[in-house]
């Protein structure tokens, strides 16, 4: 299938000249149609909700989109709390997800009624503390069940190396503990594999969070409220590769709950989801300039952007397709390493891609970076953070974060001691 980048040539130029390259630019109506299509796959669970992964995306503008579209929060940091105070999330219109919680976080949730997700079973008596034993009504626990998460033959992920979550047998003593001190609500939560486009993963992950509500209620006597299957429903960053079919999904999640929970008279269950890159990742390019080629072993094109703006393709060998703006239908006939200039050798955003001819001064559009783009940057090389722009339905469009200067750099320093 053909990637179609939302933005033209011409609407590239325009925004350029107002707010140089290279800069994320965010497509508002995308994000709106698939949060809208997200909600219908699951309006058949009377309490569903989304949280979006703030760390994916987090700028208030965009938040608060989500916000205007049913959605919550979910934040992982004290910061990322106060960006969702700041648009208006309170109370449990935030999922507090943490893992090594600092003190000053568990507070601020607290403070703030968030539903807070216990990633150990020790953060209990973290949380006694904190709270001075008045435990929240309703507290969500996070779930590891060790081996591996297949789908059918296919090995998913290794749940067993991963740092997050409790064991069952953790999970129900600490059910028991909360119980004591006053907690009469649970909510489970699991993240078990990344950016999948099988259709199944969410179906799979339900039918296990499903009987695992079931073992530990019958186990604990507690009343579990929601279930939360996290995120890992992925985005088709390859034009081959199969897209994520949120209907067939929400309608998979829905069979295994009539058919775990329902008859277990746990019908009251409420599903909630914690997308970050299915929300935003289709939905966000990074537009950059040619800026010089090389031509030494392999063809080289330096664009204006680097691995400070878009850090995946240098960090895990990620895929983002490219797109040679007013190129689109030119013939690939032409192979690239297409690169950043940080002074590290893995800052290229493609590695021998076949592109058309591309000239000093075209315009790349580099796709699915509305999710883990521009929240992953970074300044090594004294590079700067790039400007955010939101592309509104009819075309105009909005600076929700300007570029960094030199001041932005400078400004944790304390040059008084050199007379600068």
């Amino acid at each position: 299938m053909k990637k179609t980048p939302f933005v033209t040539l011409e609407k590239a130029k325009e925004i350029a000249a107002q707010y140089p390259t290279p800069f994320h630019v965010y497509d508002e109506a995308g994000i709106r149609a698939n949060a809208r299509a997200l909600k219908q796959a699951f309006s058949w669970n009377p309490g569903y909700r989304e949280y979006f992964a703030v760390k994916a995306t987090p700028n208030p503008y965009i938040l608060k989109i989500l916000q205007e579209e049913g959605c919550g929060c979910d934040c992982s940091s004290y910061t990322e709390l106060l960006m969702a105070e700041a648009v208006g999330s309170v109370g449990h219109d935030i999922m507090f997800s943490s893992n090594v919680t600092p003190e000053q976080d568990m507070r601020k949730a607290y403070e703030l009624g968030a539903y807070i997700n216990l990633d150990d079973a020790t953060h209990v008596e973290f949380l006694e503390r904190i709270t001075d034993g008045k435990v929240p009504e309703t507290v969500c626990l996070r779930y590891n069940p060790g081996g591996s998460f297949s789908l059918g033959n296919t090995i998913m992920d290794m749940p067993r190396d991963a740092k997050y979550g409790m064991t069952e047998d953790q999970m129900a003593g600490a059910i028991n503990r909360l119980m004591a001190l006053g907690t009469k609500h649970f909510g489970i939560h699991a993240f078990l594999a990344s950016n999948t486009t099988n259709n199944g993963y969410y179906p799979e992950l339900a039918s296990q969070l499903f009987r695992l509500a079931v073992r530990l209620r019958n186990a604990t006597g507690c009343h579990f409220s929601f279930i939360n299957l996290s995120g890992g429903v992925g985005v088709d960053y390859r034009p081959e590769q199969p897209r994520s079919d949120i209907a067939i999904i929400g309608d998979g999640v829905r069979q295994q709950y009539e058919k775990i929970l329902t008859p277990e008279g746990m019908g009251d269950i409420a599903i909630f989801t914690e997308l970050g890159r299915f929300m935003l990742a289709p939905y966000g390019h990074l537009i950059s300039t040619v800026l010089h080629q090389k031509h030494i072993y392999r063809e080289y094109v330096g664009l204006d952007a680097c691995a400070a703006n878009l850090m995946r393709p240098a960090m895990y060998g990620a895929y983002h397709h490219i797109t040679v703006l007013g190129k689109e239908d030119a013939i690939l006939d032409h192979v690239y390493d297409v690169t950043g200039g940080l002074c590290e050798n893995n800052d290229k955003f493609a590695i021998e891609r076949s592109l058309p001819e591309i000239e000093i001064g075209d315009i790349v559009a580099i796709h699915d970076t509305g999710a883990h783009g521009f929240s992953m940057g970074y300044n090594y090389n004294g590079k700067l953070r790039s400007a955010e722009i939101l592309l509104h339905p009819d075309g105009t469009f909005q600076l929700i974060r300007r570029a960094e200067t030199p001041a932005d750099y400078f400004a944790t320093f304390d040059f008084s001691p050199f007379n600068l």
